[in-house]
């Protein structure tokens, strides 16, 4: 993959503060590798890619939680629009962590509201206190949910490529490498050669990439990370509206 995107422009972090977009329209697309690469070859000359220190793909962390009975999964998996995601974020590569709150409304539009995750580290999860007096007042402010009903559900890690289109309107994140970690059921589950890209944009602005998605047969497929992963990882969780996802991920999965 590095072949292809070093001839991408670069961008760095610095200059894509303006384009945050932390209140947002999202759209979901899930392809394969070989796409990707297709794809990346039909996007270099209109879009830059993300560098820091000389990298063009970082590695990310997430760990999700949920109440004990998986309330916000449930809510996701019965298919209501409006609804919260918990997490920690973790971006391996600055060494930096933010408890993140997501949530979305009724007419697609997501809210992210974050705060620096004090003491969380990845390689031992165990130390972190997310019922800690020093989140109570964000999770009050921003979460639906009672903090102290909070439990560490699903770990996730995988490497990303972010897109800037040349306009700055617009972001677009690829990941690939995922694998999923079930701390309730110690189950877990590799899908390497999945890709899941997401075009982030404040509104329905013009993209550049929706005609070369639509060329590659590549069309909008909803993917929500924790709740696939926690599907593949934990029986005892429904699946009903959920299974035809499920399914075709795992088509993609061994083409």
């Amino acid at each position: 993959m590095t072949d292809i995107l070093n001839q991408f422009d670069p961008i760095t972090l610095d200059e894509m503060k303006a384009i945050r977009l932390m209140n947002r329209i999202d759209t979901k697309f899930v392809t394969t590798v070989p796409m990707l690469r297709r794809l990346l070859s039909l996007a270099k000359d209109q879009y830059f890619v993300q560098e820091q220190g000389g990298l063009r793909i970082s590695p990310y962390y997430t760990l999700y939680f949920d109440t004990e009975d998986c309330k916000m999964y449930n809510r996701h998996e019965a298919g209501h629009l409006a609804r919260q995601k918990v997490r920690v974020r973790s971006y391996l590569n600055a060494g930096l962590n933010f408890l993140e709150v997501k949530t979305k409304n009724n007419h697609g539009r997501t809210k992210k509201k974050r705060i620096e995750a004090q003491g969380f580290n990845p390689e031992n999860i165990s130390i972190f206190n997310v019922h800690s007096s020093m989140f109570t007042d964000f999770l009050q402010t921003y979460l639906k949910y009672d903090q102290q009903a909070l439990v560490s559900q699903v770990e996730n890690r995988f490497d990303r490529i972010t897109l800037v289109n040349k306009a700055k309107t617009e972001r677009l994140t690829i990941d690939t490498n995922l694998r999923f970690h079930n701390i309730a059921t110690g189950l877990s589950r590799e899908m390497d050669n999945l890709v899941v890209i997401e075009l982030k944009r404040d509104g329905l602005q013009p993209s550049p990439v929706l005609p070369m998605l639509s060329e590659l047969r590549i069309f909008p497929h909803g993917f929500s990370k924790y709740c696939i992963g926690s599907a593949l990882t934990n029986e005892a969780l429904r699946r009903n509206r959920i299974k035809p996802r499920l399914h075709s991920v795992e088509k993609m999965m061994r083409k």
